[in-house]
């Protein structure tokens, strides 16, 4: 690019294509203009079409930014200092921030207002992008940049700091104006606004999202005179205090008011809140400019990795959606001794070291000492997160630093019985998760880390770190910390806890949204990917498992609207409900949506494998069923394999067995109110469907009289296995899968080979293009043996079935579209109110070129 082009450009940059004709006009020639102009035009649709391919935005705004250029200072400098990023991760980083300041409002707007949403993972970079978006922004004409960062102070430490080194000390001088530091938080500067705008430097605050903090900030500027000050507000942990609080969200959308140009960004990993704020109310904080769902980043160690997660819908349930086996189980019995149960329980609470507790302590130095010999000296950090109150925060540290001094004496004096201990527990640990499923690690043996070990114990600190505490963990020395931190709140939104490798955690919550805040572990573990540990119970592990099926459920409904090219004003993203816990506490307008059976199949998946007479109820169904069908003289397709197809059921006796069918309560998609509605609206439809069905029994030959299952109508089946997933069972026997993909096609003609050759989506349109099935519900009965054993090669993974009974599993499986619906599993927002014609027209009017601006 000539230098003549990025003048050209740069006036475009700041004052609109138009002005810069005008301006140039006189003294150039119209081909070199016209030339620069395409040039321009070139690197906006660059910007447009770069990474991520897609966004959710409004109608209307007028593609402007042409990404960095030669000129600018502040974003070279940054990308200058993302040393520890590959190449291609800054190179993402670079269109992803690009793209997101190219959908706030060109500079040639007189007015305006973009109010946007960026949807990251918790501990994915998400400063890192608005740090990025930050230093474009400022290299573009925005005179202020305002980040509003949480609510804790240790938070706004961590950001300032880190602002401080990758902004304002690597562009130099004159470049940013910071009005807060690492030790102060916003106060009234004793010199007016407009004094500290000259030349080209971008004011910079970073402040909490305090009621204190935000009312000496809107009392400042609303003195000053912000005609034409461009603005930009970055808001991190937008679903926190800034959504439906009674002080702190209207001090936001004050703020926004004064700026007659502004910007305003919100980013999150817990997006619940922020989706469900009534788009309707015009100066409400709902992201209606745009919503951007940053992809995973490579490396990331999220909840889907860790907990896996349940199919979404049209997904095979594969092995695929196994997370990696690094969460280990705190029986419930146990959680008396380390979390106190009950209200007052806390005083003169005093924690056990449990089996548990001690194993996860002694794994995060024996873990600590092996990234030592990786040569790994950098921070390293356990998480022990039992509770929010101080007093049982503080109850901890005795405890644990007299295990952990305990641990070392025994180690320095070579004692033989500690050294066993720690060798049974590192072998069965790297056994379960080898260092070879990550590239580039190779594993490291007791011994190896055994060099390690006694400094590694000698470093080792207790941090206890709440509001009330002297003690907070701080990374900024020279040495690398080695810490065993103890907390709550303060450890729980936001905070990096740098290195972490082990988490302890028992702490309830009853939100979406604070429960995955809380979870600390998830992000980059570079060179130690094979090390991380969680202790929990089993409910909240199956918690999490549920919050990873629902992140991966909001980021396909964006990836849906994206592609309808919708506008956040006209979506709402819906959210599945879960039997215990809330979506968020701040449910906004909130409303129940829909779930959708046309196309799909689902599957049961818990079973109460001690309850013998929730068993036997099933059994009954299942035999009702089939001895109605048989009586009425339905086809009997008998394979001869232990399969047996019954054709052209009527809907009536479906319904009947759905009606007698014990579902799990943590089934939510087979919740026979849910199913029977959906049914009983596809036979009342105008071309009705649904009104037979195919039952199939996927069971195995008759073998010996004790695995059989007796169906009636003269039909009787071998069992097949399906044993349990470890650390479950009693109320939640949990099987994770009992149908494969190819028994959706089952009753047609095509072999099980040839389906499984087959995509979803490829079987889905051969039953819908099929006379004989595009109308014909199909119902699969499973008998599964009471004693399933695993098969060899999930041994480690899986453990026997123990029921009271044989059990029945049972899947469905709809012909058609996802367009037919049935409430009651979702809840979205409702935009059916709001009048985007009007936003239109509004956006419109401010693309007007304005001859006035200078």
């Amino acid at each position: 690019m000539d230098k003549f082009a990025a003048v050209f450009i740069d006036w475009v940059e700041r004052f609109g294509l138009e002005s810069a004709r005008q301006q140039f006009g006189g003294m150039c020639t119209s081909e070199q203009i016209d030339g620069w102009v395409s040039e321009y035009e070139r690197l906006v649709e660059g910007v447009k079409i770069g990474y991520p391919p897609k966004m959710l935005s409004a109608p209307g705004l007028k593609p402007w930014y042409p990404g960095p250029m030669p000129h600018h200072k502040r974003w070279p400098a940054f990308r200058d200092s993302l040393d520890r990023l590959t190449p291609d991760a800054v190179e993402k980083l670079d269109q992803s921030t690009s793209k997101i300041l190219a959908h706030t409002h060109g500079p040639d707007t007189p007015k305006y207002l973009t109010k946007g949403l960026v949807v990251g993972y918790v501990q994915s970079g998400k400063t890192t992008s608005f740090t990025g978006v930050a230093a474009k922004a400022a290299d573009v004409g925005y005179k202020l940049v305002i980040v509003l960062s949480g609510i804790h102070n240790g938070l706004r430490r961590q950001t300032q700091d880190r602002l401080q080194a990758q902004l304002i000390d690597t562009a130099g001088d004159g470049a940013w104006f910071p009005l807060t530091n690492s030790t102060k938080d916003f106060h009234t500067p004793t010199a007016t606004f407009a004094a500290h705008q000259g030349g080209d430097r971008t004011i910079l605050i970073v402040a909490k999202k305090q009621k204190d903090v935000l009312t000496r900030l809107l009392s400042w500027l609303t003195s000053a005179a912000l005609v034409n000050v461009p603005a930009l507000i970055i808001d991190d942990e937008a679903d926190q205090a800034s959504v439906s609080t009674p002080r702190i969200n209207p001090q936001i959308r004050a703020l926004l008011k004064l700026f007659p140009r502004c910007s305003y960004i919100g980013y999150t990993a817990t997006p619940f809140a922020n989706v469900l704020i009534d788009p309707a109310v015009p100066d409400e904080l709902y992201p209606e400019t745009f919503i951007l769902n940053l992809p995973e980043p490579e490396g990331y160690f999220g909840a889907e990795k860790i907990f896996g997660r349940h199919a979404v819908e049209g997904e095979y349930a594969g092995p695929q959606l196994d997370g990696y086996d690094m969460v280990r189980i705190v029986p419930d019995k146990t959680v008396a001794q380390i979390r106190p149960v009950g209200r007052g329980s806390e005083n003169g609470f005093v924690p056990t070291i449990t089996d548990e507790l001690a194993a996860s302590l002694a794994y995060f130095v024996l873990a600590t000492a092996a990234r030592r010999h990786r040569g790994d000296d950098s921070h390293s950090t356990m998480l022990v997160h039992t509770g929010m109150k101080t007093v049982i925060h503080n109850a901890y540290r005795a405890p644990l630093n007299r295990f952990l001094k305990n641990l070392g004496a025994a180690v320095v004096r070579q004692d033989q019985d500690t050294l066993s201990r720690l060798r049974l527990l590192w072998d069965e640990e790297t056994g379960r998760v080898p260092a070879s499923l990550f590239a580039g690690l190779g594993p490291v043996s007791f011994d190896e880390l055994m060099v390690h070990l006694p400094s590694v114990l000698t470093e080792v600190k207790v941090v206890v770190d709440n509001f009330r505490s002297r003690d907070r963990l701080d990374y900024r020395g020279t040495k690398p910390v080695v810490a065993v931190a103890v907390g709550g709140n303060t450890l729980s939104r936001g905070l990096t806890l740098e290195g972490l490798v082990v988490s302890f955690f028992v702490r309830s919550a009853n939100t979406y949204d604070t429960l995955l805040q809380m979870g600390r572990w998830f992000g980059f573990r570079d060179g130690y990917e094979d090390l991380p540990r969680i202790w929990m119970t089993s409910g909240l592990k199956a918690d999490f498992r549920h919050l990873a099926t629902v992140e991966a459920e909001i980021r396909l409904d964006i990836g849906r609207y994206e592609e309808q090219n919708l506008s956040p004003r006209e979506v709402g993203v819906r959210i599945r409900t879960h039997p215990v816990l809330n979506i968020t506490a701040k449910m906004g307008a909130a409303r129940i949506s829909y779930a959708s059976y046309g196309g799909r199949r689902v599957q049961t998946r818990y079973f109460r494998e001690n309850d013998r007479d929730w068993l036997r109820t099933n059994l009954e169904a299942a035999a009702g069923l089939v001895t109605a069908a048989v009586d009425e003289g339905v086809k009997v397709d008998d394979r001869g394999d232990g399969t047996v197809i019954l054709r052209d059921v009527d809907v009536a006796e479906v319904l009947t067995f759905l009606d007698t069918y014990k579902v799990h309560e943590e089934s939510p998609d087979l919740d026979p109110r849910l199913v029977t509605a959906y049914i009983g609206k596809e036979n009342r439809r105008s071309s009705p469907s649904l009104l037979t069905w195919n039952v199939a029994l996927m069971g195995a030959p008759p073998g010996d009289d004790t695995h059989v299952v007796d169906f009636g109508g003269g039909i009787r089946l071998g069992t097949v296995n399906r044993s349990l997933i470890k650390d479950t069972g009693g109320d939640r026997a949990d099987i994770k899968t009992l149908m494969s993909k190819d028994h959706r096609v089952v009753d047609m003609d095509i072999s099980a080979s040839a389906a499984r050759g087959k995509s979803e989506g490829a079987l889905v349109d051969l039953r819908n293009a099929s006379v004989e099935h595009a109308t014909t519900g199909l119902l699969l009965l499973y008998p599964i043996a009471r004693d399933s054993e695993p098969e060899p090669a999930n041994a480690d993974s899986r453990v026997p079935f123990n029921a009271a009974d044989h059990v029945i599993g049972m899947a469905l499986v709809f012909p058609g579209n996802a367009d037919d619906k049935v409430s009651n599993k979702y809840v979205q927002v409702d935009t059916s109110g709001v009048d985007t014609s009007e936003y239109d027209e509004e956006n419109n009017a401010l693309d007007d070129p304005d001859p006035e601006t200078p």
